[in-house]
């Protein structure tokens, strides 16, 4: 298994995580590579080859939080990850974690969403038209719509979910993003069990925060993924909560979606559960799905319990107490 332990506080939940999946009884061999600003430093690119290597031997990652320098014509390296390893799906489930206080904390949020993870204005193809008018580019083609719209309702069915709903522009983008509803709508018409709607984006953000439990999985492009992802993180306590996945044919990465945070790094403070969950999700793409429950059940009774959480849910505890709390409620 491939580990990117990442920069800032990213060591710090690495081995948090690494120590409750050993709790779970699912032996994992780790092999540790480098990326970010430490790889950098160290080797002189973000992005060394090693890691490479490593994902096509292993075929699964788990990786965290990773700098990529402002300026300097660095690529970011989650970007560079995605293409070079073909993951195409940004995976993300939003839950409410019990004992949470937010301002939806009564309220059964339970998302799950799917984000194209490869064009749109991702694409990064961008140009100077005459000084001062600079144009870009926003891919969309049948090809990665399909394949998207295909992995939502897909796992819509194999979950059990019963409604998905494809987020768009297509009012003033009527190429691009119409292109993306046909094919969610080719797609849907193989499903006819599950529940198939459609939301402009905009009209969709304020649907999100005023009624988040009417909505079951979202299916998007890849900006409006980005955006919408984020907002419905924010729903249920922020980043630091939610777990990623990038999924492709070959292989995947899990990963917490939050930032580096180099203020607290080295200190205890760091809170690991967006990196446990995006564990969980791990173990249960490994087949490990016993092993997985365990792991999310034994997150939800730590914080069911909310003795031993880290001072950004409204605790006090350490990293590592929050983890041994983790452990302890596995065994």
């Amino acid at each position: 298994m491939t580990l990117i332990p990442g920069d800032g506080i990213g060591p710090e939940v690495a081995e948090a995580t690494m120590r409750a999946v050993e709790a779970t009884g699912v032996a994992i061999e780790w092999e540790r590579v480098e990326a970010g600003v430490t790889a950098l430093e160290e080797y002189g690119e973000l992005l060394p080859g090693e890691v490479f290597a490593s994902l096509e031997y292993s075929h699964v990652g788990l990786k965290g939080p990773t700098t990529t320098p402002v300026g300097g014509g660095h690529q970011s390296i989650n970007v560079a990850l995605r293409k070079k390893l073909g993951l195409y799906t940004n995976f993300r489930p939003v839950r409410m974690l019990p004992g949470l206080k937010t301002r939806f904390h009564d309220v059964p949020v339970n998302l799950a969403i799917f984000r194209e993870n490869t064009e749109d204005l991702y694409s990064g193809l961008e140009h100077e038209v005459i000084p001062g008018v600079v144009e870009s580019l926003k891919i969309i083609t049948q090809h990665a719509s399909m394949r998207i719209a295909r992995a939502a309702f897909e796992y819509a069915k194999r979950e059990g979910r019963c409604k998905v709903a494809a987020i768009h522009k297509a009012n003033i983008m009527k190429m691009s993003d119409g292109l993306f509803l046909q094919c969610c709508r080719e797609v849907a018409a193989h499903f006819p069990a599950i529940e198939y709607s459609e939301l402009i984006v905009d009209n969709a953000c304020m649907q999100l925060v005023m009624r988040p439990q009417a909505f079951d999985l979202l299916v998007l492009p890849n900006l409006y993924g980005d955006i919408i992802s984020d907002l419905a993180a924010g729903l249920v306590g922020g980043l630091g909560i939610v777990p990623g996945a990038n999924l492709g044919d070959h292989c995947a990465i899990f990963e917490a979606v939050h930032g580096t945070a180099p203020d607290i790094a080295g200190k205890e403070l760091a809170n690991p559960t967006a990196l446990m969950q995006s564990a969980v999700l791990m173990l249960a793409h490994l087949g490990e799905r016993e092993a997985s429950a365990r792991l999310q059940s034994a997150l939800e009774h730590t914080y069911a319990e909310g003795e031993h959480l880290t001072s950004d849910v409204g605790g006090s505890a350490s990293t590592g107490e929050f983890t041994e709390a983790v452990i302890r409620n596995i065994r």
